[in-house]
C-alpha cells in the first residue's frame, strides 16, 4: 500500500502480510492525535519503506515520554508515521488517514487510550506491535 502526506513531500510503501485483509486501526485519545486526526496502524510482520523528498520541510515532533517521534509535513501539516527507536532498532506505525487502501482491504478503527503506560511497559507494548522493519529508501535532501 503506498501513502504519502498531502503534498507528497512524505511517501511510504508498507508492505502488509499477504494473508491479512483486515486493517486493525487505533484512534488514540490523546490530544496531538485528535487535533492532528491521526490514525494509526501496524503490523508486526509488515514492513515500512519511506521516501522523503525535502528532510528540512518534515517537523518531528516529541512529548511526554519522547520515546516516540512523530513526523509531520511542515509544507501540508500531516503526520504521516511515528517512529520509535527501542534498543538501536527502529519501530513504526502508519496514519491510515495517509495510506492509499485497496478495495480488497477493511479497515477496522477501535478507540484506544494509553494513558497510565509507564515507559517500559509502552516500549514493550511497541515492540510487541509496530512495524519492526522500517527503512529510508530515497532521503532527497
Amino acid at each position: 500500500m503506498r501513502g504519502s502526506c498531502h503534498c507528497e513531500n512524505i511517501r511510504f510503501d508498507l508492505r502488509w502480510p499477504e494473508s491479512e485483509e483486515e486493517i486493525p486501526a487505533r484512534k488514540c485519545a490523546c490530544s496531538f492525535c485528535q487535533k492532528h486526526g491521526a490514525i494509526w496502524t501496524s503490523h508486526t510482520r509488515a514492513t515500512l519503506s519511506i521516501d522523503i523528498a525535502e528532510a528540512s520541510l518534515v517537523s518531528n515532533y516529541e512529548f511526554g515520554t519522547t520515546t516516540a517521534n512523530f513526523h509531520v509535513c511542515s509544507a501540508c501539516g500531516v503526520p504521516a508515521f511515528v517512529l520509535s527507536n527501542i534498543n538501536e532498532a527502529l519501530y513504526a506505525v502508519v496514519n491510515v488517514n495517509a495510506l492509499e487502501i485497496p478495495e480488497e482491504f477493511s479497515l477496522v478503527v477501535a478507540s484506544t487510550d494509553f494513558d497510565g503506560e509507564n515507559t517500559e511497559s509502552r516500549l514493550e507494548r511497541r515492540k510487541r506491535n509496530w512495524i519492526p522493519t522500517v527503512t529510508f529508501d530515497n532521503a532527497r535532501t
